[in-house]
C-alpha cells in the first residue's frame, strides 16, 4: 500500500511532496521526496521539507513502517499532512515508488544506463538473440544504488517459481547480454528451441556441462544440463543446438 504526503503552507496552495510505500507483509517502507522545494515554500519552510525524507527514513528504522505510518495519521494534520492508505500491485518496489511520486509529487528523469535501465519481459528478451535492433522495452526501471551500468545490462521481470529461493517468482533481475567465459554454474536467461518451431521458449536456469576430449586439443560436450534451484522441479538435458544463450544473471533488484 501507499500513501501521499502533502504540505500544507500558510498562504499556499496544497502541493504533494512524498510518497510512502509499505510492503505490509514484510514491514518495510520506502520513501520519496522532492529534493528540491525552493519553489513550493519559503526558504526556511523548504529546508525543513527538503529533509523530510532522511527523517522518515530513520523514523521506520527506529519505529517500524506501520507504527510510524500509524504516529503520521494520527498527529499530522496542519502543515503537513498524510493520504489515505491506497492499495498498489508490486513487481519492484523501488520501481512502484518512482512510478508513484512520478504520479502524484513530479515527473522523475531518467537516464538511461546512468539512473535506470531497460525493462524487459522473458519473451521481449528473447529477441534479443542475433537481432541487429533491439525489441522495445516495457519501461526503465531504477537501478540498484552503487551499480556500475552499461548497455549490456537489462532487467527481466522473471516469473515462475523453479529459481526460488534465489529468484523469487513474480521478480525483476538484472542479466547482462552475451557474457563472455565459461559458462558452468552460471544462472542464463536461456531461449530454448523445441523439436517444432512453435515450442521455443524462454527460461532460467543453472548451466552444467560435461566434456569429454574429443582428440588433440578438441574438446566436445558429452552433456548439458539445464537445472532449476527449487528441487520440486525436475532438470533436463539439452544439446548445443536446442538453445541460445540471452544474458548472465546478475542479481535480484529486491
Amino acid at each position: 500500500m501507499y500513501a501521499v504526503v502533502e504540505a500544507c503552507l500558510p498562504g499556499r496552495p496544497p502541493q504533494n511532496i512524498g510518497v510512502f510505500l509499505m510492503d505490509c507483509a514484510a514491514g518495510r517502507a520506502w520513501v520519496r521526496f522532492r529534493p528540491d522545494c525552493s519553489d513550493i515554500a519559503d526558504p526556511e519552510d523548504a529546508e525543513v521539507l527538503e529533509g523530510l525524507e532522511g527523517f522518515f527514513r530513520d523514523a521506520i528504522a527506529e519505529n517500524g513502517a506501520e507504527s510510524w505510518l500509524a504516529i503520521l495519521e494520527d498527529r499530522l494534520s496542519n502543515s503537513l499532512r498524510i493520504g489515505p492508505r491506497r492499495n498498489v500491485a508490486v513487481d519492484a518496489f523501488t520501481r512502484v515508488l518512482d512510478q508513484l511520486y512520478s504520479r502524484h509529487v513530479e515527473p522523475l528523469e531518467i537516464r538511461p544506463f546512468v539512473t535506470h535501465l531497460p525493462l524487459y519481459s522473458m519473451r521481449a528478451a528473447a529477441g534479443l538473440v542475433g537481432e541487429e535492433m533491439r525489441p522495445e522495452q516495457e519501461d526503465w526501471v531504477p537501478a540498484p544504488e552503487g551499480m556500475r551500468l552499461d548497455p549490456a545490462l537489462i532487467v527481466v521481470h522473471v516469473v515462475g517459481r523453479s529459481m526460488e529461493p534465489r529468484i523469487p517468482d513474480g521478480s525483476l533481475n538484472v542479466f547482462r547480454l552475451h557474457p563472455a567465459g565459461s559458462r558452468r554454474n552460471k544462472i542464463l536467461l536461456i531461449q530454448r528451441r523445441g523439436v517444432l518451431d512453435d515450442t521455443a521458449g524462454c527460461t532460467v536456469k543453472k548451466y552444467t556441462s560435461v566434456k569429454v576430449h574429443g582428440g588433440e586439443d578438441e574438446w566436445r560436450h558429452e552433456r548439458i544440463r539445464l537445472e532449476p534451484l527449487n528441487p520440486e522441479f525436475e532438470a533436463w538435458d539439452v544439446q548445443p543446438e536446442g538453445f541460445a544463450v540471452i544474458a548472465e544473471w546478475v542479481r535480484t533488484i529486491e
